[in-house]
């Protein structure tokens, strides 16, 4: 019996360095659950390039289809082995299981959290046209404008259950305020409709307005997130219109994830690498471009946000009445 449990013991501490020499040995899939082009198509394949040196080779695989969840499954149905890992967004772990009446997989207990790698503020704005016929210049006016004047603003997002529609209910409920919501088919349908002047506001990717912001066809009012962007320094956070909306934080973040039951030493080798990676300047540069903000954590806090975002956004899913079937 002695001998058995010394052999046992002895297998459990081999197989995480087996699994280790095997990694070198094997590409890793890195596995993308939405189309190439994406902001987090670009950082995986940056990423990728950073950490062949201590990992080797990582492939980056795209998996898209239904909002993320075919390229979250693959994962978390993959062997614990360290050779298959995803990039995970606020989605495929925050939305998706309150939005999805069947989710294929379980965000908590079918993977295992590795490092939150970056979060992109989104940013209240208004049809620059818009906001100067009403007087709004403020987030602080626009609740104003909507209090004085319930259901006559409406707000555009990318469809039923997009980030930008749950940041529109979070708002309104925290505001105590009534506006439209229209929904378009996409993100950029959404803008093209804020520009013309089809919609007054919408919450908006900071990434994606930043042009428009820039070139004076949309007026920013506040940015999303509870601190200011280092990309915007000069636009507040809808926090600092204090009241009820003085904790006001929500963002548009993406990480690393691997299957369930990844052993502790593998994990920890992921973190290092990938960690390592965001913070060297190629990658802090390529994450600027994006406008997003490198936000490397250990495998436990990143465990602990996930666990904090799916909480924050049943309430958000739930009020908006968003289902998809």
């Amino acid at each position: 019996m002695d001998r058995r449990r010394t052999l046992q013991a002895l297998a459990s501490l081999a197989l995480p360095c087996a699994l280790s020499a095997l990694a070198q040995a094997r590409p890793i899939r890195f596995v993308v659950p939405y189309p190439p082009g994406g902001p987090l198509d670009i950082v995986a394949r940056a990423l990728a390039e950073r950490v062949k040196d201590s990992l080797g080779v990582v492939v980056v695989e795209n998996r898209p289809g239904a909002g993320g969840n075919l390229g979250a499954e693959l994962v978390a149905k993959s062997a614990p082995d360290g050779l298959t890992v995803l990039m995970g967004a606020v989605a495929t772990h925050a939305i998706n299981p309150w939005l999805y009446a069947k989710l294929p997989y379980d965000p908590i207990r079918d993977f295992t959290p590795i490092t939150l790698v970056a979060r992109v503020p989104n940013v209240l704005v208004m049809n620059t046209e818009t906001a100067a016929r009403l007087g709004i210049t403020s987030t602080a006016g626009l609740v104003a404008y909507a209090k004085t004047h319930p259901g006559t603003l409406n707000y555009g997002s990318g469809g039923n259950g997009s980030a930008g529609h749950l940041a529109g209910e979070m708002f309104k409920a925290q505001a105590g305020v009534f506006m439209v919501h229209i929904p378009y088919a996409g993100a950029n349908p959404a803008q093209l409709a804020l520009i013309s002047g089809q919609v007054d506001l919408s919450f908006d990717n900071l990434a994606g307005a930043s042009a428009n912001i820039k070139a004076g066809k949309l007026k920013a009012l506040a940015v999303t997130t509870a601190r200011r962007s280092t990309a915007l320094p000069e636009v507040p956070t809808i926090a600092e219109s204090g009241g009820s909306l003085a904790g006001f934080d929500i963002d548009t973040w993406f990480g690393l994830f691997g299957p369930a039951g990844l052993p502790a030493e593998v994990t920890q080798r992921l973190n290092r690498a990938f960690v390592a990676a965001l913070s060297t300047p190629e990658m802090k540069a390529r994450l600027a471009s994006l406008l997003a903000d490198p936000s490397p954590t250990t495998p436990e806090q990143f465990a602990a946000f996930v666990k904090a975002e799916l909480r924050k956004y049943e309430r958000a899913v739930k009020a908006s009445g968003a289902r998809v079937e």
